[in-house]
């Protein structure tokens, strides 16, 4: 997806990068709109979840949707999810939590939803973006022109 944007540039997003708890799960559970989200959205981007995998459900819970799964190994989960957001490059990331906030500032587009789980204020900081529910995330790569309106200057 490539996008012109007012005053800032071009945007160009090929990868999505989604936190798991607290963004796209609710203890541990992946909410089905979610499902339904990355269904939709697989034929244009590579979709990854990056989780410290808390409640230890990620995998099963994410078996039947094609995502490519990344578990956190090292002691600094803020650092690696930074690392592995520009490694990839073109990132629309979303995200809630602390840990998140370094990849949220890294991605060409860093999305903060606030959802159940509240939302880190250091993630809101680095956001580009702050959305109200994960639904509304996903809605900003299907109806692009809200991504315009919302960041030319």
């Amino acid at each position: 997806m490539k996008l012109e944007i007012q005053n800032i540039g071009e945007l160009v997003i090929k990868h999505i990068v989604l936190d798991y708890n607290g963004t796209i799960a609710k203890d541990g559970i992946v909410k089905e709109s979610v499902k339904r989200y990355i269904k939709e959205l697989q034929s244009e981007f590579d979709i990854y979840v990056i989780t410290s995998d808390t409640h230890g459900s990620a995998a099963k819970n994410l078996e039947d949707t094609g995502v490519k799964l990344k578990i956190l190994t090292t002691s600094n989960h803020t650092k690696e999810k930074e690392e592995f957001v520009k490694e990839l490059g073109f990132v629309f990331a979303v995200g809630n939590g602390s840990n998140d906030s370094l990849m949220l500032k890294a991605a060409e587009l860093g999305i903060c939803v606030i959802e159940n789980e509240g939302a880190s204020v250091k993630s809101v900081i680095n956001a580009d973006i702050v959305c109200k529910t994960i639904e509304d995330a996903f809605e900003l790569l299907i109806k692009p022109k809200r991504i315009i309106a919302t960041l030319r200057q």
